[in-house]
């Protein structure tokens, strides 16, 4: 129950940040996008930039805020996921980012903010 909870929780912070994101001129192409290392949340473009979006949704602040959920390891697997998506679209030289968005919601869950952080992570972030 709690997972279905959460799941509802994250789908709902996701439809948020598409429709911020959309009205700040993102051009969303693909949402919940699986393969066999993880899912990307969203992929959009941003002028000549194709955008893996990482959206984390919180209610209350008693777990920190959302963004603060995008740890070295995610960080590493976005950078792994962005990676594989660009090889199989045969996008290797495309100008690409790494944004995280954070949906803020009350203990309530009204919303209370969404941040957009663009450029949140990088390769050179994760490089071993």
């Amino acid at each position: 129950m709690m997972n279905a909870a959460r799941q509802g929780l994250g789908r709902t912070g996701e439809r948020l940040a598409k429709e911020r994101l959309t009205a700040q001129g993102y051009h969303v192409l693909e949402c919940n996008v699986s393969c066999r290392y993880g899912e990307i949340d969203l992929v959009a473009e941003e002028g000549q930039d194709l955008v893996f979006i990482e959206v984390k949704t919180r209610r209350g602040t008693a777990f920190g805020r959302p963004e603060d959920a995008v740890t070295p390891a995610k960080q590493r697997k976005l950078v792994q996921l962005a990676l594989y998506y660009l090889d199989q679209h045969n996008w290797g030289e495309r100008s690409w980012r790494i944004d995280v968005v954070a949906v803020q919601m009350s203990a309530t869950g009204k919303l209370e903010e969404i941040r957009i952080y663009p450029h949140a992570v990088t390769a050179n972030d994760v490089a071993e």
